[in-house]
């Protein structure tokens, strides 16, 4: 990437939960001679960038998976419409192909890993600008084995729960009532209820049967 185009201005959004990994971000797409990013917003949860997109239509969209409050898919699924001229690029550590295939169905136009270097990172916006689709080095969707960890993490921040109430979620998914919880992780079953209580309340439900309907929509079970 030797040509200069300084000329060409892109207007790019970034989302991502970490501040460090974001300012370091911003640092390398502004050093770079390739084009002139204009980095116009940041936002460090899905909300905030459902707020940022209302009122910025980006050339380039550069999006990590795991954002909380809404994660990367649901953002998605939400703005991809009214994004029609945006460039939308994943960058994240996650490498489940549940996960890459979901992003693709989400027509996103390219996805990254995280370790990736900064010559791939250019070339990976370069590609999708030529209206290409980009799949980074370790990406695939080949269905080969993967674990669940992936979305429990997703899961995990997007409700902000600890991870004794991921734990006492399991249970419950498998239809455990609060003795049985409590004998399992060795804790009091008046726990194992204040335990549920919060799981239902952070999740936004009133039922058992709504809270394992939301695991299961979320990947977990």
């Amino acid at each position: 990437m030797t040509e200069k185009r300084d000329h060409k201005m892109l207007n790019v959004v970034i989302a991502d939960d970490h501040q460090l990994f974001v300012e370091s971000l911003k640092l390398l797409l502004q050093s770079t001679d390739a084009y002139h990013f204009n980095i116009v917003g940041v936002a460090y949860t899905g909300g905030e960038l459902l707020d940022l997109l209302k009122g910025n239509r980006p050339d380039l969209l550069i999006l990590d998976i795991n954002i909380p409050t809404k994660n990367g898919l649901e953002v998605l699924q939400d703005v991809r419409k009214s994004l029609k001229g945006t460039r939308i690029l994943v960058l994240t550590m996650y490498d489940d192909p549940k996960i890459i295939k979901s992003a693709f169905d989400q027509k996103v136009d390219g996805y990254l890993l995280k370790n990736c270097n900064k010559d791939e990172l250019l070339r990976a916006i370069e590609t999708i600008l030529q209206g290409e689709v980009y799949i980074g080095k370790g990406v695939s969707v080949a269905n080969h084995q993967s674990e669940t960890t992936t979305f429990e993490d997703i899961f995990q921040k997007k409700f902000q729960l600890t991870k004794r109430e991921l734990e006492v979620l399991r249970l419950i998914t498998q239809a455990r009532n609060n003795g049985s919880i409590a004998k399992e992780l060795y804790i009091s079953e008046q726990t194992a209820a204040v335990h549920r209580k919060n799981i239902m309340r952070k999740i936004g439900v009133n039922s058992t049967a709504a809270l394992i309907r939301v695991a299961y929509d979320n990947h977990l079970i």
